[in-house]
């Protein structure tokens, strides 16, 4: 454990957070069930001198660093859960709890802001205003940052980053851009209701499994008819589930998918036009379709003067900033940004398999680089808040 006074070698430095993302590793939790998790990162934050907050949360962990002077809140926020994958990497610290793992990545996330909260805790007393630490649960849900929102920790907060360890970036580049950076991620389900009959007279029922058919057709035009060139959207099917004999004919068929979006805007016209597909073609067929939505979470849309800081910051440091590629994949950061301006970034992990992968692993050398990069962002944020009256611009 890092002292409250003494501050480590960047070796020893390196060494501590190592230890904290293989302890993370080697005992994942899904997500709403992080109870050894909160305990363990209070345990550290609180042993660092750090002050921990009570939200009446039953997992996850708000701390504090800084207000010795005035100044504002800017909230560092990692998530916390892991994934229900059983793990084949083979490592010496691989997951001890079958069927969990975190094949995300959160482990590295939660370990590099650690990191950061021990380097912030070294300058707390330079600190112009207060760093609020945000160890999310249940991101995989897309349900744990709503329920810190609700909780009240965004009140005061000024700003919001957080970022995503990204395998495909070198160690040492930081992905750093303004506008969209990962899409809303909405699900559906859509139940067709037609008349079943027996197989060889289908004109005595209505036929949901065609009709199915032709709904996933018809929706591939959604993208290419209805989106504009200039913006993009992704549906997919994933599942259709109709049917258990292969002599009758159904009553009924059902559909399910996700949508992508990186707009609001286009995320409301092709939800719309969806429903309107999906329905219309099924009465043409002479079936009903009904059609749920499992909202995701919203756009990931980075503020454009948070994104020059994080640009500088990460220029200072000498690392390599780069405009990434926008990620499909969804991210409940996103609602943060919804009340408070927000920086999320992709982290250079330089792992061997995407996100997801009972085999995912990442360089660990990535880890304070991370900690360097959250904690002198948050650092230059109120630096630059209190010089400019109270804006970064």
């Amino acid at each position: 454990m890092t002292s409250k006074t003494v501050e480590p070698s960047a070796e020893a430095f390196y060494e501590i957070i190592t230890g904290v993302r293989r302890h993370l590793h080697r005992y994942p939790e899904l997500s709403n069930e992080e109870y050894e998790t909160t305990k363990y990162i209070t345990a550290l934050l609180e042993q660092a001198g750090v002050t921990t907050l009570d939200y009446g949360l039953k997992t996850g962990v708000v701390a504090e660093i800084g207000g010795l002077q005035e100044g504002p809140v800017i909230a560092l926020r990692a998530d916390i859960d892991a994934l229900p994958i059983q793990e084949e990497t083979g490592l010496s610290y691989a997951s001890q709890h079958p069927g969990k793992m975190h094949a995300c990545g959160h482990d590295f996330h939660t370990a590099a802001l650690i990191g950061a909260a021990y380097q912030l805790k070294q300058r707390e007393k330079e600190l112009k205003g207060t760093v609020r630490l945000l160890f999310q649960p249940a991101e995989e849900k897309a349900k744990g940052a709503q329920q810190l929102i609700a909780s009240g920790v965004l009140k005061d907060v000024r700003a919001v980053i957080g970022m995503h360890n990204k395998p495909d970036l070198p160690v040492g580049t930081i992905g750093i851009t303004s506008g969209p950076l990962m899409a809303a991620a909405d699900g559906f389900v859509v139940e067709i209701k037609g008349a079943g009959s027996h197989a060889a007279v289908p004109e005595a029922g209505v036929d949901p499994i065609v009709t199915a058919s032709h709904v996933v057709t018809a929706l591939q035009s959604i993208v290419s008819r209805n989106v504009s060139a200039l913006h993009s959207a992704v549906i997919s099917v994933t599942q259709l589930h109709s049917g258990n004999s292969w002599n009758i004919i159904p009553e009924s068929a059902v559909l399910e998918g996700t949508i992508r979006t990186f707009n609001e805007q286009v995320r409301g016209e092709v939800l719309e036009r969806f429903s309107q597909v999906a329905t219309g073609v099924a009465a043409a067929l002479g079936a009903e379709a009904a059609v749920r939505w499992i909202e995701g979470p919203p756009p990931v849309v980075n503020d454009a003067a948070l994104a020059r800081l994080g640009e500088q910051t990460a220029e200072e440091l000498g690392y390599t900033s780069v405009k990434p590629v926008p990620s499909p994949a969804g991210e409940d950061f996103a609602f943060y940004q919804r009340v408070v301006p927000g920086l999320f970034v992709f982290m250079g992990t330089a792992g061997s398999r995407e996100w997801h992968h009972p085999s995912f692993n990442l360089d660990e050398r990535a880890l304070p680089v991370g900690a360097a990069f959250f904690s002198n962002l948050a650092v230059r944020y109120l630096e630059q808040f209190s010089s400019e009256g109270g804006a970064v611009t």
